[in-house]
């Protein structure tokens, strides 16, 4: 491996790292509220792309979201927050990005509680 590929290695576990303590530490303060998750959620009609109950899209390219992981859910709109500004850690998606502008990370969270809420169809390959 070149030393410029290892420093990049380097600096991408760093950055997953301190993005995983910042996780940490993010759910320790703040308790998150599924209820007022379902106020955000009906407020940024996201049944609109993905489904009554958030379990069955308008098109399949739209995730099913109803019963996955908060984690992930609070991840996935941190991420679309983040953009394409940071390549290691963003994702471009012009729609996503323009719904969660607003949002603080505690109302990320409490849309990722209502989503985890929910009875959903995904399945756990093993």
């Amino acid at each position: 491996m070149k030393p410029s590929q290892a420093l990049h290695t380097s600096i991408k576990a760093a950055c997953a790292a301190a993005a995983l303590f910042g996780m940490a530490t993010l759910n320790a303060a703040h308790a998150a509220d599924a209820g007022n998750g379902k106020v955000l959620s009906e407020s940024h009609n996201c049944a609109a792309c993905h489904g009554p109950n958030l379990n069955k899209p308008a098109s399949g390219e739209y995730p099913k979201l109803a019963g996955q992981h908060a984690t992930y859910i609070y991840w996935a709109l941190r991420q679309y927050q983040i953009g394409n500004g940071n390549p290691n850690f963003g994702r471009n998606n012009a729609i996503m990005a323009a719904q969660v502008q607003s949002l603080s990370q505690s109302d990320l969270k409490d849309i990722a509680a209502y989503i985890e809420s929910l009875d959903g169809s995904l399945v756990l390959k093993k």
